[in-house]
């Protein structure tokens, strides 16, 4: 079932697109303004987002931008002002399409099954090969890293290691295991290569190295992706 994002800092304009998009069987997330859109794409899987421009906290156009940094999802924005619309057709803001308020809700599902369809056309082979952990977005095809829709220069060694742990999420994987799968070869007990890597990683990925929010170390065992 797809899940699509609701953000409008209207209720009433809320509560009817829920009543219509539920009605043709999708599951339905509301946000109240762009900063709590933008929270909700970071911690939940959405497969679209229905996006007003003019919101508190963080307008659509900003939130549209950081959603980009971070996903290739489709967004439709809605606005009531021909400016704003020049300004996403121009296509600055990474939107897939636009509608002009008051609109007819039935032309809005058209556009949302539509978007929908051409995702699932072209993007699965896209979206297969992306890893996605919290603000990291680790591209397998590309052989690129991005922190928070900034790329990270790895080695291909760093790069193995990422995504090695990145792809079970949770799975505590051993220094042997790290090393045998990405060096190919047998691990010596007391090579700390695993341990420099894993080192230099976090100095490139995480804020605070010391108390690291993507690969942390399980004590005694290994380490993991989460």
């Amino acid at each position: 079932m797809n899940t699509i994002l609701v953000a409008d800092d209207d209720s009433e304009i809320r509560d009817v697109i829920h009543v219509y998009l539920r009605n043709e069987g999708y599951q339905v997330l509301e946000a109240a303004d762009g900063q709590e859109a933008l929270s909700t794409i970071q911690t939940t899987p959405i497969q679209l987002v229905i996006l007003d421009v003019m919101m508190p906290q963080m307008d659509g156009i900003t939130a549209c931008l950081k959603i980009r940094a971070i996903s290739n999802i489709p967004i439709i924005m809605l606005s009531a002002k021909q400016e704003d619309i020049d300004k996403i057709t121009g296509l600055t803001t990474g939107a897939d399409d636009y509608m002009i308020k008051p609109f007819n809700p039935l032309e809005l599902l058209a556009r949302v099954k539509a978007q929908l369809r051409r995702q699932s056309l072209i993007g699965k082979e896209e979206f297969n090969s992306l890893l996605i952990i919290k603000n990291l977005i680790i591209d397998k095809n590309k052989h690129s890293v991005k922190l928070n829709g900034i790329e990270v220069s790895l080695t291909p060694l760093e790069f193995a290691i990422l995504t090695l742990l990145a792809s079970r999420p949770g799975q505590v994987y051993s220094s042997e295991q790290i090393y045998e799968s990405v060096w190919k070869e047998p691990y010596g007990y007391s090579d700390n290569t695993v341990m420099v890597h894993i080192r230099n990683l976090r100095e490139k990925l995480e804020e605070n190295p010391r108390e690291p929010l993507y690969i942390k170390t399980v004590w005694g065992v290994g380490y993991k992706v989460d």
